[in-house]
């Protein structure tokens, strides 16, 4: 399991390598810049401020002195937003997006797991059509249309949530809902089908031949041998859910991760862009290795070393 790890983290460090070094050189190379924009800055003010953000200096010199100060932790000072560095710029607003996230995560993994096995142990049944009615609208119905449905029908017409903001709880349930539509869909689906492949087997036929509980079979014996693929899923979901949607943090007006991701791009914010996309890509390397950790745990005779 040791060397397993330590092979994993070398092989993490080269693909982050891998990832700041091309959206540096790419973020280069698309025309235009920072400063480029409606207004027309005079080209004296306009050198100055490159020269200021060492944006004068040679491509292979900017991503030298970059380099040099991540392996520190910094991250650099953002372009566009004067006295704000994108540490604290990432701080800020990964703290809503992973709030906003972990409330997702939950109701994606129980509601999702739940409906799955009501599926499955109800097949063919009104249970096995709603909750696969359910899930096929989660997965083709967009988490923007989604969003504007929840908003127009609880905020607007029944007026029970808020449909703005993020100061408790009950402004998490909307959004939390919306950004987990698709998954508890994708969820649901996959533990359904792989339940019904699980409980054909030999071994749940002799566990209930034992006779144990129809709950023992099913939650001990056959639920933990459906796990595997939704682990798998599991990895880049909360990745992708902890840091944020910007259409969901947009239409809700959350101070997200995923909102500021696509400011910066817009604002051709480089520091930001760089610095979001190397935070992205790390939590993204790590929740990976912590799903094929849990392979073992799970599964054990899942042998990571071979």
């Amino acid at each position: 399991m040791f060397k397993y790890i330590i092979k994993r983290l070398l092989a993490s460090i080269i693909t982050l390598w891998a990832v700041i070094t091309i959206t540096f050189i790419l973020m280069f190379k698309i025309p235009g810049g920072p400063f480029d924009g409606e207004k027309v800055l005079p080209p004296q003010i306009k050198a100055n401020l490159e020269e200021k953000f060492g944006l004068n200096k040679p491509l292979y010199k900017q991503y030298e002195i970059y380099m040099g100060n991540l392996l520190k932790g910094d991250l650099g000072p953002s372009i566009k937003y004067e006295g704000r560095t994108v540490n604290d710029i990432i701080g800020y607003s990964f703290g809503a997006s992973a709030k906003l996230g972990t409330v997702a995560v939950v109701i994606t993994l129980l509601l999702g797991i739940y409906m799955g096995v009501s599926a499955a142990l109800h097949q063919g049944k009104w249970q096995d059509n709603l909750c696969m009615i359910i899930a096929t609208l989660g997965v083709t119905i967009p988490s923007f249309v989604l969003a504007t449905l929840l908003v127009l029908l609880f905020a607007v017409k029944l007026g029970w949530l808020p449909s703005i903001g993020f100061d408790g709880p009950r402004y998490y349930i909307l959004p939390a809902i919306a950004l987990a539509g698709y998954s508890m869909a994708f969820i649901a689906r996959l533990t359904r089908s792989r339940l019904l492949d699980v409980i054909r087997q030999d071994y749940i036929r002799t566990a209930t031949a034992k006779g144990l509980s129809r709950n023992v079979v099913i939650y001990k014996h056959a639920l933990r041998n459906c796990l595997i693929p939704i682990i798998t899923y599991l990895g880049p979901l909360i990745a992708g859910v902890l840091t944020g949607s910007f259409v969901v943090e947009s239409i809700f007006g959350i101070p997200g991760l995923g909102r500021e991701f696509v400011t910066c791009i817009y604002n051709r914010d480089y520091t930001v862009i760089l610095g979001v996309t190397v935070f992205y890509s790390a939590f993204l390397i790590l929740c990976n290795l912590v799903v094929d950790i849990l392979y073992v745990i799970i599964d054990p005779r899942i042998q990571l070393e071979a």
